[in-house]
């Protein structure tokens, strides 16, 4: 099993131990871009950003077919176990190693987890205590999801 996602930077992973919420939402690119833009600019007047990590989708069913219900217990079981590695993740939630590992890597992509190695074992981390799903709707465009700023 060979994982790609590069290992967070030990202050990364201090700085994600630091927040308690992680907020997901539904925004199209040009505001997902829009936002990002106007963060950087404050940070170059030298503006605090205070706002709490945030994972942007581009699309709800993009949203839905990432934190399926089942995504969503393995997340918690790693919050409530916090097991030494992935195949005990696996045995945690009673599934197959490859398929928890195909998981957790995609989580770790988006920021949701992060692995901590310790020799050949990787134990997944997840790093908030509360996950906030932020849906507003814009009447003007019809079923469409988009995120407040």
């Amino acid at each position: 099993m060979n994982d790609t996602t590069p290992p967070l930077h030990p202050m990364e992973r201090e700085q994600l131990r630091a927040e308690s919420t992680l907020v997901v939402t539904v925004t199209s690119s040009s505001e997902f871009h829009d936002a990002v833009t106007d963060g950087i600019e404050a940070l170059e007047r030298g503006d605090a950003v205070d706002s709490p990590p945030t994972l942007s989708f581009t699309s709800y069913d993009d949203l839905m077919e990432t934190l399926t219900p089942r995504v969503l217990d393995l997340i918690e079981a790693i919050r409530r176990e916090e097991p030494s590695s992935i195949n005990e993740t696996a045995r945690v939630v009673d599934r197959d190693v490859k398929n928890v590992h195909e998981e957790l890597s995609r989580l770790a992509q988006l920021g949701i987890i992060f692995f901590e190695e310790d020799g050949q074992s990787k134990r997944p981390v997840v790093w908030f205590d509360e996950l906030v799903i932020n849906l507003p709707f814009d009447p003007e465009a019809g079923d469409t999801a988009t995120a407040a700023p």
